[in-house]
């Protein structure tokens, strides 16, 4: 059924791509678009609580318009120009292929992936709604749902699994990077397409703190944003297509995560720019007019979906974690008081200045390599070039994200997690993989204008200005494709080896135990785990509650040796559940209740714990439950 439901929802999205085919929208962007828009149709579905039901008319829309397509195209009526394939779509095709074949066997292990993006996928495919006040399973409420809900829509048709939920969101960041491709001025120099693969393959590097083996939407943001102001470049002669694009790409970024407000300010100020730069009316006031109207209407088009999703969150809850607001700014301040502040600001600027931080180091590598190319550019290709400039305004970019993080912990963060900076690395990789992107995709459109031919209709393999400079285009590419390649590689094992190293964490140990519950209850379930730091993060407790599908999940390292007081603390749950073997715990139950016990999954009794099998299935957990 899976590779049925698979197969149905493949045809789907070729559905919705051949069909924005049609309406002229750049073949580099029809996937990423066709997900968007059904991420919108989701969207308007879930707000109007009919998810389930939005789910399949949205995708059997997209089976629709391919069945009407191939109709049409039958009847002669309808006909789509295909370029065919260059060597970056073979390079994306077969290791976008190998990638999502790991991810399909890879576990959750992140922290957040069970604080919030693994359960709220969870909560919307087995309820299919919203969560609301009185699901207190879900912490983050003021997070919005957009990736969510594409995952969900994947997983209803290929099966709710860990696996499919991680292939879910790599076919969203695999449609988004390969919009890149659209900004080649010539897409059969295989030199240019692989320094573009070459930078996908690095930007993962600095994605290494979370892989691509989680639901975090760190890299997400980054790879929408690229997306979105690479469409801004390629559509900037067509106005009605722009402003379509940017609406649609903000609306999306915003319901994606609250903090991709900084990155919208990016994407409007270089649509601004663009419409500045493209319309010219003869009277300056008809010209400010036209610009006003459309980039406000524009803006304000695509903030529509998170003005609705505000409104909500503030008709439907009280407060949520990470908010920023007066009375959490207030409470920040009168707990911790000033030395709190600078403390956090002391530990934020060591941080930045840390040599050993990579996210130090991508800037560091962005500003030396453009450097280094402006100068060859300049110099040996005596070409002028504006790469200093475009440097000048990611370092603007990364000094401002900067400032906006550290607002973050200083007012939405609780001061234990703030004062370790907890995350840094991992916002930070966003705005380093944001500017890696835009700083290739201008260096390569740059590369191609220092080429001896201009005339694409004359380029060919005898058309170099010397034989030198032929050999040293054609072991520049080998060695590009080459280290693109392995560099590629060198995620998928990267992500392999996670998987493997991670095969006696706590989620793995989790499921060898006990299967995981799928209706949502309020049991009270007390997870053994002789990790203690696995204890005070609250990691288990947010893994057993995402498990069992309850907000009653606690763990515990430490118990009492005190017989009544063991017992007294162990009567407050209906379940333990012990994925991995405390030999105080087992020592503990061995005296109270003379049961031999290492690890397993249990129901607690007065007298005794009675096992509950592993392949106990989910009809009898329910029934169970009620």
């Amino acid at each position: 059924m899976a590779i049925i439901g698979l197969i149905f929802f493949g045809l789907s999205l070729i559905g919705y791509s051949s069909t924005l085919r049609l309406l002229h929208v750049n073949p580099y962007f029809t996937w990423i678009t066709s997900i968007l828009v059904q991420i919108m149709f989701l969207y308007v579905f879930a707000m109007m609580n009919i998810l389930r039901i939005g789910i399949w008319l949205t995708t059997s829309l997209g089976f629709l318009l391919l069945v009407g397509r191939l109709v049409l195209g039958y009847l002669g009526k309808v006909s789509i120009h295909h370029e065919g394939l260059h060597l970056f779509d073979i390079w994306m095709i077969f290791l976008g292929t190998v990638m999502a074949l790991v991810l399909l066997n890879s576990p959750l292990i992140h922290y957040d992936n069970y604080s919030h993006w693994a359960t709220i996928v969870k909560f919307l495919y087995y309820t299919g709604h919203l969560p609301g006040a009185s699901d207190t399973i879900i912490s983050f409420t003021s997070y919005p749902p957009a990736t969510a809900l594409f995952i969900t829509q994947f997983v209803t048709f290929t099966g709710f699994h860990e696996g499919t939920m991680l292939v879910a969101q790599f076919i969203l960041i695999w449609a988004a990077s390969y919009t890149i491709f659209s900004t080649l001025r010539d897409r059969s120099r295989g030199l240019n397409s692989m320094l573009l693969c070459l930078t996908i393959a690095i930007s993962y590097v600095f994605n290494i703190n979370i892989r691509l083996n989680n639901l975090l939407v760190d890299y997400v943001l980054a790879i929408i944003t690229v997306a979105a102001l690479t469409g801004i470049f390629v559509y900037r002669k067509r106005p009605k297509m722009l402003a379509a694009h940017v609406a649609l790409f903000i609306g999306t970024l915003l319901l994606i995560k609250n903090s991709a407000a900084f990155f919208v300010v990016i994407i409007a100020v270089y649509y601004l720019y663009i419409l500045i730069k493209q319309l010219h009316p003869n009277s300056w006031l008809k010209r400010t007019s036209l610009i006003s109207g459309q980039f406000l209407g524009t803006l304000l088009l695509g903030a529509v979906p998170f003005i609705w999703w505000e409104l909500h969150v503030h008709s439907t809850f009280t407060a949520s974690k990470h908010e920023i607001n007066a009375s959490a700014y207030h409470s920040q301040l009168v707990h911790d008081g000033t030395k709190g502040f600078v403390s956090i600001g002391q530990a934020f600027i060591h941080q930045i200045f840390n040599i050993g931080s990579l996210s130090t180091q991508g800037f560091l590598l962005l500003n030396i390599g453009l450097i280094i190319s402006w100068a060859i550019i300049k110099y040996l290709c005596h070409r002028p070039n504006k790469l200093l400039k475009l440097l000048g305004w990611l370092d603007l970019i990364t000094f401002l994200y900067y400032f906006s993080l550290l607002g973050m912990y200083l007012l939405s963060m609780p001061f234990a997690e703030a004062i370790t900076l907890d995350g840094f690395e991992r916002y930070m990789s966003t705005v380093v993989v944001l500017n890696l992107f835009i700083g290739m995709i201008c260096l390569v459109y740059i590369i191609d204008e220092t080429y001896y031919e201009q005339d694409f209709s004359k380029r060919s393999p005898r058309n170099f200005k010397s034989i030198w400079s032929k050999n040293g285009y054609q072991l520049a590419t080998f060695l590009v494709m080459f280290f693109a390649i392995i560099m590629m590689y060198s995620e998928i094992n990267g992500t392999t080896f996670t998987n493997n190293y991670n095969r006696h964490s706590l989620p793995v140990t989790l499921t060898r135990v006990a299967k995981p519950w799928t209706k949502q209850n309020d049991t009270k379930i007390l997870i053994v785990d002789p990790q203690k730091v696995e204890v005070t993060t609250y990691y288990a407790g947010y893994l057993a509650n995402y498990y069992f599908f309850t907000n009653n999940a606690t763990g515990q390292a430490i118990f009492s040796k005190n017989k009544k007081k063991f017992n007294n603390n162990l009567k407050k749950y209906d379940y333990v559940v012990i994925p991995k073997y405390d030999k105080a715990f087992s020592h503990a139950i061995k005296n109270i209740y003379h049961q031999n016990i290492k690890t397993g999954f249990f129901r607690i009794y007065s007298n005794r714990l009675s096992k509950i099998k592993r392949t106990t299935n989910q009809t009898t957990n329910n029934k169970i439950l009620n």
